[in-house]
């Protein structure tokens, strides 16, 4: 299923996408109530709270895919064309946010590119960072303040969401606990990025400042064609492209990470609790920010985002997450 947050009449709704049409659950639910066998009382008009829910509210949701099969499309209210809602975030609000470093490739070439070795640490843990999760965007416009136009970039990165609490997850059971997968954009603002870390800190406002991420919320059975299964956990081979302003900037795969999402869920869980609604993001793929290419002389002069471009993250079966930037003034 492909689950999605959009506003329609200028509040946030619980959805799934079909084809074109975005289908509001908790409407859905309420009319096909009195005909349909459903495990719960209600569906919430939320991902966090439809999370906690369970394997039931994913079988409630399948019944409610089923009676609309049965009755077609019954309602304007329930089914909308795409075209006439506005796609947030499908995890508006996240639990909270972490964001992993898991690409060779981006580890090694922005290091070089600084005139530093390969660091051995990169192979004994599978590092990350937290980052801002009361900023994020979904597609469209990324509104930003002038010091983030000093250098802005893009991250391509694949990002999943937890479905359900867990502590001290091996990484043998891990890719239980992921309820889908998502796009992330991790702008970035390099020239303030890189002041603040000459303290060995961070990154803070260099990152905090917004996170893309959709545009829709795929759970994992609309990826199993490209599932390739491993010791330490699900890899999936899906083609990951950036473009700016229409022109292919980056390509990568998400089957080159080098730390699965399960072995950083194992480090991210131990001695801390992970809850539902959870997004912890795979770092940037080989080539997927100009940070890299710029120090890789791919581009000459450096290429970065400018004010008022438009820059879309694309993965197979993840779908297209399109933002344009925006210069608050």
């Amino acid at each position: 299923m492909k689950f999605i947050t959009f506003t329609c009449g200028g509040s946030e709704r619980l959805g799934i996408l079909k084809g074109n049409y975005a289908i509001d659950l908790q409407l859905a639910f309420k009319k096909a109530n009195p005909t349909t066998d459903f495990e719960l009382s209600y569906m919430p008009d939320n991902i966090l709270d439809f999370l906690k829910l369970g394997q039931a509210g994913i079988r409630d949701v399948e019944k409610i895919d089923k009676w609309l099969e049965d009755n077609g499309q019954p309602d304007e209210i329930i089914v909308h064309s795409i075209n006439a809602v506005t796609l947030v975030s499908p995890v508006p609000r996240p639990t909270s946010m972490r964001d992993g470093y898991a690409f060779r490739q981006h580890v090694e070439s922005a290091r070089r590119n600084r005139g530093l070795e390969m660091i051995p640490e990169f192979d004994e843990i599978p590092i990350f960072y937290f980052t801002n999760h009361q900023a994020v965007t979904g597609p469209g416009e990324v509104l930003v303040q002038p010091m983030h136009m000093d250098q802005l970039d893009f991250e391509l990165e694949c990002a999943i969401v937890i479905g359900k609490e867990g502590r001290n997850i091996p990484a043998s059971k891990a890719d239980e606990y992921i309820f889908g997968y998502t796009i992330m954009n991790d702008w970035s603002a390099r020239a303030m990025q890189m002041h603040e870390m000459k303290l060995n800190l961070g990154p803070a406002k260099g990152k905090d400042f917004a996170t893309s991420l959709g545009p829709f919320l795929a759970t994992k059975d609309e990826l199993a064609e490209k599932r390739i299964e491993g010791e330490n956990g699900e890899r999936y081979d899906l083609t990951m492209v950036t473009r700016l302003n229409g022109q292919e900037v980056s390509r990568g795969n998400t089957k080159d990470m080098s730390w699965t999402f399960a072995q950083i869920i194992e480090r991210a869980s131990y001695g801390v609790t992970l809850y539902p609604g959870d997004v912890i993001g795979s770092g940037t793929v080989g080539t997927g920010c100009f940070l890299e290419l710029n120090g890789s002389k791919v581009f000459n002069p450096p290429l970065w985002v400018k004010d008022g471009d438009v820059v879309e993250c694309e993965i197979d079966l993840l779908g297209n997450l399109v933002n344009r930037i925006k210069l608050e003034k």
